[in-house]
């Protein structure tokens, strides 16, 4: 359901599979999403009942579930991925500095730069003063045509598991194109897994932007 919450119940089995992993940026999200009251929170993977049951209530957040992977995957079998970035900038009806996070999972690495440039403007525009993002990487080539879903397993630990695509990985950005993307954004921390994955942490100054980005 686009723009609102899919609480699918968690199915027996959901995380018998995939890599699991430590990831030292998601604690620290989920810290900034703790310290908020009422927080809400833009997921722009799948919909995974594990997460949501996690998010929803362990961390008590409302969530907006809006999977951009199944939207660029219609695109592409459409034949119409180069009006992504026009679907994009009608996206998010959401009002300005609303949400106190956002996960983006590794999205910007399917993303050509124009789809990439107004993914960003939105997601800044709706993040609140003092809010989090956190954004994956990759840093290395991929020719797999598979996206990856990672499921939250506790406050540190996230499970990665496949599921077909589209289309490949359009590009690896570099960390100067990636502090370009998100210009109105601090990066709070970044690390690099052996994985060759780059987890990011970014965080909205106190002072608004948000007139800026329309």
């Amino acid at each position: 359901m686009r723009g609102g919450v899919v609480a699918e119940p968690p199915r027996a089995g959901a995380n018998s599979t995939g890599r699991v992993f430590r990831s030292r940026i998601l604690p620290k999200f989920l810290w900034v999403i703790c310290s908020k009251q009422a927080a809400e929170l833009v997921d722009l993977g799948p919909v995974i009942g594990s997460n949501i049951t996690f998010l929803g209530e362990r961390i008590g957040c409302k969530i907006h579930v809006e999977d951009l992977y199944a939207d660029l995957d219609g695109h592409v079998r459409q034949g119409t991925l180069d009006r992504f970035p026009e679907f994009l900038g009608a996206r998010f009806p959401l009002p300005d500095e609303s949400i106190d996070g956002v996960l983006c999972w590794d999205v910007f690495d399917y993303l050509d730069p124009a789809a990439a440039s107004v993914l960003a403007g939105k997601l800044m525009r709706v993040l609140r003063p003092g809010g989090a993002l956190l954004a994956f990487f990759g840093t290395i080539a991929a020719r797999d045509t598979c996206y990856t879903k990672y499921i939250i397993e506790d406050e540190e630990h996230l499970r990665s598991s496949f599921y077909p695509a589209a289309d490949n990985r359009h590009r690896v950005l570099q960390n100067r194109d990636v502090i370009k993307l998100f210009d109105r954004l601090r990066v709070a921390e970044s690390v690099l897994l052996k994985s060759h994955l780059r987890e990011m942490l970014f965080k909205k100054p106190a002072i608004s932007f948000s007139s800026s980005w329309r």
